[in-house]
């Protein structure tokens, strides 16, 4: 075994290999020492009775520490000069007080702390030759095991918290760069669009012209057929750059990741909340499938609102509504946060992309502030024009 695995295992099993050394010593004292009275034997099964239960501590953390303190103070209730003198029991108690140290200052760590300071009532007092100062002396040291076990309670709740609050950076940086990278596909996709529609419509309408003069004006009707060969060169150009960009973006992420709909809203809804937004989601009507189209924007729909809310509404808590009806689609994303969002004016790039898109279907879209607080995103988006279910 390597040393890294060797300190591994000892810090996973420190503890045992101490109850275990500690239970040897409790099994070997009523046959070694002389001042402990008392079956041998009957001593050794009480030894074992007071120790086993605290291997079984990370099943039981509260039941096995509890367990060893009790049976501590039984076996002096019973026989008189039997524990006071036993070191192992003594050792044996310390750990399990460390245990309900380690549960933290909650009712079951402070009751068992409460358990233990009775157990040490009871062993002093059977103890002919005890006095206040022993108990003094020995509730001193059991106080102390409890603190050492508390000071490892509080640094094993930081190492967690701070490694759950660095998974929640790492996530939320992962979402926003989700959302950074669709937005910059969806201002490609407009800027192809634009540069698509107006060469077309430039090449078409060049090309009518050529049409008309190739009977009266051979000659001239070259020169629109010369700027539907210049333009279509252009947009070929244009097309290629932005397709090559595309490509790069995708070598990023999963080949042929299919596009997301709404069957993935828990999953947007899991990260966001995640991210740190606390959000509520309300499905109204039958849900049904929907176009390909329409659940694509229904989805970037809810995602941008929920964006808009995780970055601009403060501490806030946000809930989405998505209705079924029998004609078209709505979608509601509301916040009761700060009230400001990134489109609020409208001038924000993430909005203007989802009402160019609403828009495509023949829909609307509307965001603002709440009369009561917060901001709210809605859509509408019609279904029976499409011949969707």
């Amino acid at each position: 075994m390597t040393s890294t695995g060797i300190r591994r295992f000892l810090g996973r099993y420190a503890v045992d290999l101490l109850v275990g050394a500690v239970l040897v010593i409790a099994l070997l004292e009523p046959w070694l020492e002389d001042e402990v009275h008392g079956s041998p034997w009957a001593l050794t099964l009480f030894a074992l009775a007071w120790g086993l239960p605290l291997f079984a501590r990370r099943r039981f953390p509260v039941a096995a520490p509890a367990a060893t303190v009790v049976l501590v103070a039984v076996q002096a209730a019973i026989w008189e000069h039997t524990v006071p003198y036993s070191l192992g029991a003594f050792l044996m108690v310390l750990i399990a007080v460390s245990q309900f140290g380690l549960l933290g200052p909650t009712t079951a760590g402070l009751a068992g702390a409460v358990l233990t300071a009775i157990a040490i009532v009871i062993v002093i007092v059977r103890d002919p030759n005890g006095s206040p100062g022993d108990l003094v002396f020995v509730s001193a040291i059991a106080a102390v095991a409890w603190l050492i076990g508390f000071a490892f309670h509080e640094r094993n709740r930081r190492t967690v918290e701070l490694t759950e609050r660095a998974e929640r950076a790492e996530r939320a940086r992962e979402s926003e760069a989700r959302a950074a990278a669709a937005e910059e596909r969806a201002r490609i996709a407009r800027e192809m669009h634009d540069v698509v529609a107006h060469s077309l419509s430039v090449m078409v309408v060049q090309a009518e012209a050529a049409e008309a003069m190739l009977d009266s004006d051979p000659a001239r009707a070259r020169r629109p057929l010369a700027a539907v060969q210049e333009t279509g060169r252009g947009a070929l150009g244009e097309l290629r750059r932005m397709l090559g960009v595309l490509r790069e973006m995708a070598a990023d992420g999963p080949a042929l990741a299919p596009q997301p709909g709404l069957s993935g809203l828990d999953e947007l809804v899991r990260q966001v909340r995640e991210a740190g937004l606390p959000v509520s989601v309300r499905v109204e009507g039958e849900p049904r499938p929907l176009p390909p189209g329409i659940d694509l924007s229904a989805y970037r729909i809810v995602q941008e609102g929920l964006t808009n809310a995780l970055k601009h509404a403060g501490p806030a808590s946000a809930e989405v509504v998505v209705r079924y009806g029998p004609r078209d689609l709505e979608l509601e994303v509301r916040d009761d946060g700060r009230g400001r969002g990134s489109g609020s004016n409208g001038g924000g790039h993430g909005l203007l992309g989802m009402r160019e898109r609403v828009a495509l279907y023949g829909g609307e879209l509307a965001a603002g502030p709440r009369p009561g607080g917060g901001f709210a995103l809605t859509a509408r988006l019609p279904l029976e024009a499409l011949g969707s279910p």
